[in-house]
C-alpha cells in the first residue's frame, strides 16, 4: 500500500501546477511573441482584482453563482428521473435517444433569440439557458450510467426474497447515487461554461456581464479577473461535490 503524502509534500503537489502556470504566463508576456499590451501581467490582474473586490465584484460573483445554482438545481431535478427512465427502460431509450442527442448538440447561445421572445430579458431567461445546458448534460450522464448497472443485482435481490420496494430502496437507489453525483458535477461544469452566454441577455450584474462590459472598452485586466473568478468558483464547487461523493459512496470502497 502506498504511504500517504506528508502535509508539506501534499501542499507542494497542489501548488506546483499553479506556480508553473504563473511562470508560463510571465514567460509568454516577456518572450515578445505576443504584444505585452495584449497580455496583462499577473500582478496587474491581481491589483485589478483587489480594486474590483472593493467595488462590484462581490455582487457579480453572487449573481452568477446564484444563477448557476438555480439553473443546475432545476436542470438536475428533471434530468435525474428522465435519465433514470431512459437508462432503465431500453425500449424508451431507443425511442427518445435521437431526440435527446439532437437537443444536446444545440449550443445554448443559439437559442438566445428564442429565449428572449418566450421569457423576456429578466432572470427567467438566464435561468432557462442554464437549465437547458444542465438538463441535457445531466440526462446523458445519468442514463449512460444507469444503463451500465448489471441486472444481476436485481435478480440476486429477488432470489433473496426482496419485494419491488425493497429492491428499489436498497439496490437501485444506492447504485444510482454515484451517477446522480456525476451528473450534477457535469451539469455544474457545463452551466459555468454557459454562464457568459446566459448573461448576454441584458445582464447588469454577474461575471459574464463584467467580462462583456470590459471587452467593449478593451479592459483586458478586468476580462482576466472575470475569467479567473469563473474558473476558481467552478473549481471550488467541483471539489465540494467530489468530497460529498466520497462520503456518500464510501460503501463502494468497503466492498471493493
Amino acid at each position: 500500500m502506498t504511504p500517504p503524502f506528508s502535509a508539506p509534500r501534499r501542499a507542494a503537489l497542489i501548488l506546483a501546477p499553479w506556480l508553473a502556470l504563473l511562470l508560463a504566463w510571465y514567460a509568454v508576456r516577456a518572450s515578445g511573441l505576443v504584444n505585452p499590451a495584449l497580455v496583462p501581467a499577473p500582478h496587474q490582474v491581481a491589483a485589478k482584482f483587489v480594486e474590483l473586490a472593493r467595488d462590484r465584484l462581490p455582487l457579480d460573483v453572487w449573481m452568477s453563482t446564484q444563477r448557476v445554482f438555480i439553473g443546475v438545481t432545476l436542470g438536475t431535478l428533471l434530468a435525474v428521473p428522465v435519465g433514470f427512465c431512459l437508462g432503465w427502460y431500453k425500449g424508451l431509450r431507443s425511442f427518445v435517444d435521437p431526440v435527446i442527442n439532437f437537443f444536446r448538440a444545440l449550443p445554448p447561445i443559439a437559442l438566445i433569440p428564442l429565449v428572449i421572445v418566450y421569457f423576456g430579458i429578466g432572470e427567467a431567461a438566464k435561468t432557462a439557458i442554464l437549465f437547458y445546458a444542465s438538463f441535457f448534460a445531466g440526462v446523458i450522464v445519468m442514463y449512460e450510467g444507469i444503463a451500465q448497472i448489471s441486472p444481476i443485482y436485481v435478480r440476486v435481490a429477488r432470489t433473496l426474497g426482496a419485494n419491488d420496494f425493497e429492491i428499489f430502496a436498497k439496490v437501485i437507489v444506492p447504485l444510482t447515487v454515484p451517477h446522480i453525483l456525476t451528473a450534477i458535477r457535469v451539469a455544474l461544469g457545463v452551466a459555468w461554461a454557459t454562464l457568459v452566454a446566459s448573461e448576454l441577455i441584458a445582464a447588469q450584474q454577474g461575471l459574464g456581464a463584467l467580462i462583456q462590459n470590459a471587452s467593449a472598452f478593451f479592459q483586458l485586466d478586468i476580462i482576466y479577473v472575470g475569467i479567473i473568478c469563473i474558473g476558481f468558483i467552478a473549481l471550488v464547487m467541483d471539489l465540494l461535490l467530489r468530497a460529498l461523493s466520497r462520503r456518500l459512496v464510501a460503501w463502494q470502497d468497503r466492498i471493493a
